[in-house]
């Protein structure tokens, strides 16, 4: 059924049901005024909070004493005269460490009822994390002394009776909702005198064009819904700042065979690296209908070892509907530096606890033991378990979410019509890359790093697909610089996407028709043997997709080079790692200036809150501002990049990655490059050193590091004229 509501809402919403295949619509007799009606009915309330923010044990006994101050303050205020009022308590509560919180009425059994809940909204428990009581308030509801009740006797409709139905082409009016009921459809008079509409010629079986878009476009957005779901329950039960305020996780759901079919709007690198990733794990182990998996290795189209990959089946029976995964960077998994990002590591080891597909979930059991062993285990282990097993369990709950959901779409319109979407989606996005790039002439591109190593890239179209050719890339890198197949997938698709002017979920469908070829180079290295000989790639995750982004669409012209890099920050000692990355100038394109400190194409994370940033970590925030004229000049200016200044208050190793240093950000068409950026650290002396893009120090209290990122190249030559 579909509800109609609003003043035109029954003049529409018959052709709309049309277009969506619903062959029943219910039109309330006071469509038209809903909103005004509620507001007669609705109770006078006036609410009184308090933020509390202690452990629930420690001020449990004092709720009740705290419960009757709140609503003597709000009797001696009352907000009308009238009946007497009733009282309505609620309490907000949430593990310590976490952001989101439950609510719940009343005082009684606080911690039971919070542990039950939260098992059973979330799929898993916390044994032994502390509940936190983050807000009381008490609500004092009074009726109102009259309310106008407006009836159905105002809707009319006509005369209409319930035995009588309204055939189609007719106008159907009451005092306040008009309802225009096409050929087709009759109108009948409900019990509670509201309109059901009923479609008499539903559409056949054999769907047109029109109604098979709208299917798709409704079915593309169910799906993309679940996925945004995922991101917020793993948003919502995560432990570390990585993930709950800086957003470096993403969500997905796949098909039965393991391609990507919808996204929310997270993480492009992780996001277009997702599809290889689970192929390549279902070749190692078993996902049944009760396990969970997870990876880091990027043998394994993992990314680098920080971003973590949970894999859940959805299954109906024994039927695989289709596959629902996350991925999250942990700010701290081991590796020789606090925060895993090793500025000059030359082996995986080295950059922290390497996860090769495991269970984390085995039959519906969490192996909490073997997970906590092999985090703490190693040369290198993390320097905060707790922290990840919090994230982990996190995503379980994000996957469990998803994996409910799918459930019940299948379940709604039948597994073989969500699969049925799922390839027509991917066919979709196909078709549409072709026709984007029938005419592609033949293009090349390469670009260099700040250490002299190269990314080449040529396009062409062969008969059946187009070529993406890396032939020409600098062979393995030798430090960190290193991709593996899963991310180059990654910075295709998503420039592909970037290309297409309508909107399209990023899935797989946009490679079908593309045949990516990379050799044996620093895109594609050998992750066969032992761990301590496996390549280090730490900032190729980060740094080489820029780079590789870059090439791309200096190869398809008209988008000048943003900041390229994502700037990668971390501090911190042996109990702690802090991560975060930092915008800088977007590229202009002809047509529009770029955007002044951003994270650009395939970051899409945020910066760290200020007041967060100094109450977790200790750090004080000096800088954070907009590094004006560091764009290119142009007739399109290129976006600026950012200053941001931190002081260390204690001890700490610092790790920066980064790139265009040296490199200028191209510009394109005739305009300037953006400025490099560059990072000084100016010690508790004074004396100010300037450091080149990667470094590792170990810094002092008193310490200030200032870090100005590059501007976005321009766009034209000249200067656009005023208007």
């Amino acid at each position: 059924h579909l509800v109609s509501f609003g003043g035109a809402g029954g003049q529409h919403v018959c052709s709309v049901a049309e277009l969506l295949g619903v062959t029943k619509v219910l039109v309330p007799g006071k469509a038209s005024i809903l909103s005004a009606w509620g507001i007669s009915e609705a109770a006078l309330t006036n609410m009184s909070s308090r933020s509390v923010l202690k452990p629930l044990a420690m001020v449990e006994p004092d709720l009740k004493e705290m419960v009757k101050e709140m609503q003597e303050n709000l009797m001696t205020n009352p907000p009308s005269a009238g009946p007497q009022p009733t009282y309505h308590t609620t309490v907000e509560l949430r593990y310590i460490g976490q952001n989101h919180s439950l609510e719940f009425e009343g005082l009684h059994d606080l911690s039971g009822r919070f542990e039950k809940e939260y098992t059973r909204r979330f799929g898993h428990e916390m044994p032994g994390r502390s509940i936190e009581c983050v807000i009381l308030r008490v609500e004092e509801i009074r009726l109102p002394e009259s309310v106008d009740v407006v009836d159905n006797e105002t809707a009319d409709w006509n005369g209409i009776k319930s035995q009588e139905p309204v055939q189609g082409p007719a106008l159907l009016s009451g005092k306040d909702t008009t309802i225009v009921i096409p050929k087709g459809w009759e109108a009948r008079l409900t019990e509670f005198d509201d309109i059901l509409l009923t479609n008499a010629h539903p559409v056949p079986s054999e769907r047109d064009n029109r109604f098979f878009g709208a299917e798709l476009e409704l079915f593309s957005q169910r799906f993309q819904h679940i996925a945004a779901e995922m991101g917020e329950m793993l948003r919502r039960t995560s432990l570390s700042v990585n993930v709950k305020e800086r957003l470096d996780y993403s969500c997905a759901l796949m098909d039965a065979d393991g391609y990507l079919v919808a996204n929310a709007p997270h993480v492009p690198v992780h996001l277009g690296s997702l599809g290889i990733c689970l192929r390549e794990v279902l070749k190692a182990i078993k996902v049944g209908p009760n396990d969970v998996v997870v990876t880091n290795h990027p043998g394994y189209g993992g990314s680098h070892l920080p971003d973590v990959t949970v894999i859940q089946g959805v299954f109906e029976g024994e039927q695989c509907i289709g596959y629902v995964m996350n991925r999250a960077h942990h700010a701290e998994i081991g590796g020789s530096r606090p925060g895993s990002t090793p500025p000059f590591s030359t082996s995986l080891i080295e950059e922290g606890v390497i996860l090769p597909p495991m269970y984390l979930v085995n039959d519906g059991v969490f192996l909490e033991e073997q997970i906590t062993e092999l985090l703490s285990s190693g040369p290198f282990p993390s320097r905060n378990v707790e922290e990840n097993l919090g994230d982990l369990r996190a995503a379980v709950a994000a996957n469990q979410s998803g994996a409910s959901a799918l459930k019940a779409l299948a379940r709604q319109v039948g597994i073989d019509t969500v699969q049925r979407f799922m390839q027509a989606i991917q066919e979709y996005s196909r078709l549409k890359v072709d026709e984007k790039l029938s005419g592609l002439s033949d293009a090349q591109a390469t670009q260099s790093l700040d250490d002299g190593s190269q990314i080449s890239v040529s396009i062409r179209r062969s008969e059946n697909s187009i070529i993406v050719d890396f032939e020409g890339t600098s062979e393995v890198h030798s430090s960190n610089l290193n991709a593996t197949p899963a991310i180059v997938h990654s910075a295709v698709l998503y420039v592909l996407r970037l290309m297409m002017e309508e909107s399209l979920p990023l899935n797989e469908g946009f490679l079908k028709a593309v045949d990516i070829r990379i050799p044996i180079s620093m895109l594609s290295p050998d992750f066969e043997g032992e761990a301590t000989t496996l390549p280090a790639v730490v900032g190729g995750n980060t740094e080489l997709s820029q780079r590789l982004t870059d090439t791309l669409l200096m190869a398809f012209g008209g988008i000048a080079c943003g900041q390229g890099t994502m700037n990668n920050l971390l501090f911190g000692d042996e109990t702690f790692g802090f991560y975060e990355t930092i915008g800088g100038g977007s590229g202009a394109i002809i047509g529009s200036d770029g955007a002044d400190a951003v994270h650009q194409h395939m970051t899409n994370t945020r910066l760290t809150d200020p007041e967060l940033l100094e109450i977790r970590y200790p750090v004080r925030l000096l800088t954070c501002a907009i590094r004006k004229g560091s764009g290119g000049k142009g007739r399109w200016n290129g976006g600026d990049g950012m200053i941001r200044e931190l002081e260390f208050l204690v001890p700490l190793a610092v790790t920066l990655l980064s790139q265009h240093r040296l490199e200028e950000p191209y510009g394109v068409d005739g305009g300037e490059p953006g400025q490099r950026g560059e990072q000084r650290l100016t010690w508790p002396d004074g004396k100010e050193e300037e450091m080149p893009g990667i470094f590792g120090a170990e810094v002092k209290p008193g310490t200030i590091l200032r870090i100005a990122t590059p501007g976005g190249g321009g766009a034209g030559s000249g200067i656009m004229p005023e208007s």
